[in-house]
């Protein structure tokens, strides 16, 4: 393809193109994250109806985590065979069903069953989406591009747990999963309208050997398996916190309802900005320069977690959302640039380690909690902060990637 061809192929900043992708996208993110995470301010409800511990009731969450990391594996090879657009459709329409059903569930061992299989299909769009972007978005504009997409992330997991939780109070859990289940549906019909069609994919045969071959060959690059550690510690730490800040501000002295902490999750919202706003000023200042700031910032959140008071608390966790989607972010972005022609596999692996950092540490954060309380859980999530912060700093002084040297007519990597 001569160069000017493939400069006009490129989803640009500015156009109507931009504008449909990012809607697009925008909708299936926040069906994705509102599907996966509208049962976390449920947990304290979970653990009254179907009298399971805090660490069992997290399981809803857990293990829908973990076989989406699972997934992720199979879904970038997958897509390179099948094509993006419509493994990313099949997820949202099929998602939306489960979670339907999940509404349905007669026991807590059929709504871990259908939570179980929830993971299996929701793990085929963001490995992809993020694929999709990479390709698709010109260079330039792939740090907006992502934000904006990461802020429909956590627009749906702001979306998914305030309805969820509201509702839940009001009419019972089963008519606030129900309508997140509807939600996704609306979505995954907004999605398949206005997502343009890939321009850049090649198809390439299914080979799962060749795939094997370029995932093992990620792990020769210097920054991407720091990177990918990186995921894994900053959606375990968050989720962790998110899982069991319900059940501190339900108990005593602070008795709060269940639609009372479903709105405090509405601090979810910075997540929204601070994607955005992150990503393009790790563009304009370097990724590097900014990556170790959030591990700041969510160090100090959880400082203000460990106060008595409500407000503080609350500013907490909103100061560890901003910080969590800020480096998420940076490092989803960073991953895409280091890849090379190996995208999909490096956003599997990314995303694997993402959501298996949830599954596990979600999960191990209820036995801290039931030993030491939220001083076991804030002293458990500081520990993974800590080892983001240790990556950063290596990833810090890693050498940047050499700029290829191509016609000025061409767009340059930044």
């Amino acid at each position: 393809m001569p160069v000017e061809s493939q400069i006009e192929s490129f989803i640009r900043h500015g156009t109507v193109e931009f504008r449909r992708t990012n809607l697009a996208m925008f909708a299936a993110g926040m069906a994705t994250f509102g599907l996966l995470y509208c049962v976390q301010p449920l947990m304290p409800e979970f653990s009254r109806q179907f009298q399971v511990s805090a660490a069992e009731s997290a399981l809803s969450l857990s293990l829908t985590s973990v076989v989406v990391a699972v997934t992720m594996l199979f879904a970038g090879p997958v897509s390179d065979a099948w094509g993006r657009k419509r493994i990313m459709t099949l997820s949202l329409f099929a998602s939306a069903g489960l979670m339907l059903l999940a509404a349905a569930a007669p026991n807590w061992h059929s709504l871990l069953m259908v939570r179980a299989l929830l993971g299996l299909t929701l793990g085929g769009l963001p490995a992809v989406g993020m694929t999709y972007l990479s390709e698709e978005v010109h260079p330039e504009s792939i740090g907006l591009g992502m934000g904006l997409y990461i802020g429909g992330n956590a627009a749906g997991g702001l979306g998914g747990r305030l309805i969820a939780g509201v509702l839940t109070d009001l009419f019972g859990w089963r008519v606030g999963v129900g309508t997140v289940g509807a939600i996704g549906a609306v979505a995954a019909l907004l999605f398949v309208r206005y997502l343009p069609p890939s321009r850049r994919f090649v198809g390439q045969p299914l080979q799962f050997r060749a795939s094997i071959r370029r995932f093992k060959g990620l792990f020769r690059d210097p920054g991407l398996p720091w990177l990918f550690a990186e995921g894994s510690v900053l959606l375990g730490g968050f989720v962790t916190v998110y899982n069991y800040i319900g059940y501190r501000l339900m108990a005593p002295p602070y008795s709060l309802s269940q639609s009372a902490v479903g709105m405090i999750f509405g601090v979810y919202v910075v997540g929204m900005f601070s994607s955005s706003w992150i990503g393009h000023l790790a563009g304009r200042l370097g990724r590097r320069k900014v990556l170790w700031t959030m591990f700041v910032l969510e160090l100090l959140g959880l400082a203000l977690t460990l106060t008595g008071f409500v407000a503080l608390i609350v500013l907490g966790v909103a100061v560890i959302t901003f910080g969590f989607f800020g480096g998420h972010s940076i490092a989803s972005s960073w991953v895409g640039r280091r890849a090379g022609n190996a995208k999909a596999q490096a956003s599997a692996i990314y995303l694997f380690a993402y959501y298996m950092g949830a599954g596990i540490a979600g999960a191990w954060g209820g036995l801290f909690y039931a030993d030491f309380g939220w001083d076991g859980v804030a002293a458990f999530v500081a520990a993974l902060f800590m080892l983001g912060l240790l990556f950063s700093w290596r990833l810090y002084h890693l050498q940047p990637l050499p700029v290829p040297q191509k016609p000025a007519a061409e767009p340059q990597l930044p």
